[in-house]
């Protein structure tokens, strides 16, 4: 399979480019707009619109950052409706441990 944003043969498996680190395949019809639980620096709100569109998180947080200071009040506001609007990512589901599954009673 090759990537379809830098054009390198990539495993016909993977989600992620090894190379560019662009999303391939079907992972990216499948996105949501959620806030992540990892990678945040106040609410995740920046980080998901940066996950969502594929862009730099960094470059994201600049744009909310402009928003809120050349559109004061409206730019803060819709950080804070987006913070309340936008899920969390669900949490993983733990996986199941093969110990618990194999005991056997004590005799």
């Amino acid at each position: 399979m090759y990537c379809n944003y830098c054009g390198k043969v990539i495993q016909d498996d993977a989600n992620v480019c090894a190379y560019c680190g662009k999303r391939v395949g079907a992972v990216t019809a499948r996105r949501r707009l959620v806030r992540p639980r990892t990678g945040r620096k106040v609410a995740g709100v920046a980080a998901g619109f940066a996950e969502f569109f594929d862009l730099d998180v960094t470059l994201m947080r600049l744009v909310w950052l402009f928003a809120a200071i050349l559109t004061f009040p409206l730019g803060i506001i819709g950080y804070v409706i987006a913070w309340i609007v936008m899920p969390e990512e669900p949490l993983p589901l733990p996986a199941a441990s093969g110990a618990a599954q194999t005991t056997t009673p004590a005799a």
